[in-house]
């Protein structure tokens, strides 16, 4: 029987990687995988083409382990196996330890004195592989000492910033004295020494530097009269850009982490624990805050003027975008998308195409589908500068991990380290990629934007709903217009053409009566026409210009003429100042208290209560038609009459003589 041939340049599929299971020890558990490695053959076998010899081998990594175990790991473990432990660790060990509670059980701290009045420690347990009866000079030499040299040699150059201790840098003392006796004059003591110099210098320079920022702080006083948007776009979007890389380098990766993060606002440490991170969130609220400001902060603005302001916002994130910093671009993007700047509806309308288009396309970078692949692609992209990454993303990733993948009892879950270790290494990748931007600090624009008032969202929301009142009182937005004029536009139009012979005075003509109203109550077709949806409801104009209305083209009928469950009435005041009347629309759910407040409102009477008035209909033949107190306004009014009313102080003398209903 002969065997069949595998066609030619086919090989035998095989897995080079098989997981196996894991194996337990005493505090410690490890996944077991073999791994398949090609063999070369042996001396006396003369080598054929035929046949390709692979040998397996037992590959064990730590999953999971006692804080002692994983310790113990750094310097005990086959590195060739497990390579990324070390800089895992070294990345990640803040999540479940402190950098002295390492050192405390990683170098012997009995076999030499330390720095003057060290802090009492206990000696390392007796399976610690440097717990020896040798002095370190021979520990430098043995296997467990080249490891551990390598270790915090690693340790010094890849996450210097946690040996920062200020004012003494304890930490960083004990590391010098160790690497003094087991390796006097080598690379890891110099590196050591040369950062706690560094250390010490920076925190002199820090205090010269804050004379300089409250000399910045009084230059700033003076120029806060200056406007963000008084400057060119591109020059505003360059020096945001330039904060942005500054803070961004100072990032501490390690602060990023789920377990930190999430307790950053837990006592004064976790503010100290995560301060990068904060400053950098910071610079983000504060540009958003910024924009928000920027489009609302004077209410009298026209549309036009506030849709000049979102245009050049638009065009200071797009110039973010070219510039690849996607902090500052999510930033302002996020303000305009913020309730109280997106709801402006009149505002936004007056923006023209090109940038809203500009505004659309940039939005859908943050988009959140397929958990915001298109950010993290864009982040890939190997194109000078940058790029500045909105950092938020990450920090959801490592809460989510940390929630996800909690740890086994006493037994630190170091797989999911590792998970959090890919995170914090494409955050380290992108510091060093920020390097490549060469930008100069414009002091002006930076004066402008730190100086720049920043409101609070309770003081935002209010200012919008000045500028455009929200939509359950405004029949102007979109959603109420077309539920009141598609009532009321026909019913206006079909009275319009119903009565071609009438002349403008007539009794009975549309315009008849307009002339006793205030100058703020025009027909629809010329200005506005004041309406009331409701009791409770704060009053507003039915703003008509343009086609887009349907009402445009058509003039109010006599008040009083009813459609199916709503009409419009005229109320005027009983007093001295002369027959001003003010427009309200009236439903089938209203009641007398809520019209007579909502007429009070209409003639800015906000202080005499409903209970002080009472409201009467005016009737042909000098009468008027008493409305109770808790009557359906709209069933109790005659229908018959025009919706003429007259609002009067209960006190006060019938001039005519009343009907009661």
């Amino acid at each position: 029987m002969e065997r069949p041939e595998r066609p030619p340049g086919k090989e035998l599929a095989m897995t080079p990687l098989q997981d196996w299971g894991e194996e337990t020890e005493d505090g410690a558990v490890y996944g077991v995988t073999l791994r398949r490695l090609g063999a070369a053959p042996s001396p006396g076998l003369t080598p054929t083409g035929a046949f390709v010899l692979y040998r397996t081998c037992k590959v064990r990594t730590l999953k999971a382990g006692r804080l002692d175990r994983l310790v113990e790991e750094l310097v005990s473990g086959d590195q060739a196996q497990d390579p990324t432990f070390v800089p895992v660790f070294l990345a990640t060990h803040r999540a479940f330890t402190s950098t002295s509670g390492v050192l405390e059980l990683l170098l012997p701290l009995t076999s030499f004195p330390l720095a003057p009045n060290p802090p009492a420690s206990p000696p390392p347990p007796p399976s610690h592989p440097l717990s020896q009866p040798h002095g370190p000079q021979i520990l430098g030499g043995s296997r467990a000492g080249r490891a551990l040299l390598a270790t915090l040699g690693s340790w010094l150059r890849d996450q210097p910033e946690d040996f920062r201790e200020p004012p003494t840098h304890p930490a960083l003392h004990r590391v010098c004295t160790f690497l003094s006796c087991l390796a006097p004059g080598g690379p890891e003591e110099r590196e050591a020494k040369q950062l706690l110099s560094r250390f010490l210098a920076e925190e002199v320079l820090q205090e010269g530097t804050e004379e300089e920022e409250a000399k910045e702080e009084e230059e700033e006083d003076l120029e806060k009269g200056l406007d963000l948007l008084d400057f060119s776009t591109d020059k505003v979007a360059e020096q945001l850009t330039l904060m942005d890389v500054e803070l961004f380098r100072r990032v501490r990766p390690s602060d990023c982490l789920g377990c930190i993060w999430s307790q950053r606002d837990r006592g004064p440490s976790g503010g100290r624990a995560t301060s990068s991170v904060r400053a950098t969130v910071a610079q983000f609220n504060a540009v958003t805050g910024c924009v928000i400001t920027s489009v609302l902060g004077d209410p009298t603005l026209r549309p036009a003027l506030r849709a000049l302001r979102l245009d050049k916002w638009i065009r200071v994130a797009q110039h973010c975008r070219e510039l690849r910093n996607f902090s500052s671009l999510r930033a302002i993007l996020s303000a305009l998308q913020s309730n109280p700047v997106y709801r402006l509806k009149r505002s936004w309308a007056a923006v023209s195409r090109e940038p809203l288009s500009v505004f659309r396309k940039l939005s859908q970078i943050f988009s959140d589908e397929n958990n915001h692949l298109s950010s993290r692609e864009i982040l890939t992209q190997e194109l000078p500068p940058g790029p500045v990454p909105y950092l938020g993303t990450f920090l959801t990733d490592l809460i989510m991990l940390d929630t996800a993948l909690p740890d086994l009892g006493e037994l630190i879950n170091f797989e999911k380290r590792r998970k959090e270790w890919d995170i914090l290494s494409r955050i380290q990748q992108l510091q060093r990629r920020c390097l490549r931007y060469s930008l100069t600090p414009c002091p002006p624009i930076l004066a402008a934007f730190r100086g720049h008032r920043q409101l609070s969202e309770e003081q935002s929301y209010r200012i919008s709903r000045i500028i455009e009142p929200p939509a359950s009182s405004c029949p102007n937005s979109p959603k109420v217009r077309r539920s009141l004029t598609k009532r009321l536009s026909a019913k206006l139009s079909r009275e319009c053409s119903s009565s071609p012979g009438r002349r403008p005075g007539d009794p009975g003509s549309p315009t008849a009566g307009w002339g006793g109203l205030d100058p703020s109550c025009h027909p629809v077709s010329q200005c506005s026409l004041e309406l009331t949806l409701g009791p409770d409801a704060p009053t507003t104009a039915l703003s008509s210009r343009g086609p887009t209305s349907p009402v445009g083209s058509a003039r109010p009928g006599p008040p009083g003429q009813h459609s199916p469950d709503a009409c419009i009435i005229r109320v005027s005041m009983d007093n001295d100042h002369g027959n001003l009347y003010r427009s309200i629309l009236l439903t089938s759910q209203d009641k007398t208290p809520g019209v007579v407040l909502r007429a009070l409102q209409k003639h800015n009477l906000d202080g005499p209560q409903p209970q002080g008035y009472q409201l009467f209909q005016v009737l042909p033949g000098n009468k008027e038609l008493f409305i109770p107190d808790n009557a359906n306004v709209f069933y109790a009014m005659s229908p018959a009459a025009p919706g003429d009313f007259v609002l009067r102080r209960k006190e006060a003398p019938c001039s005519l003589s009343p009907l009661h209903s």
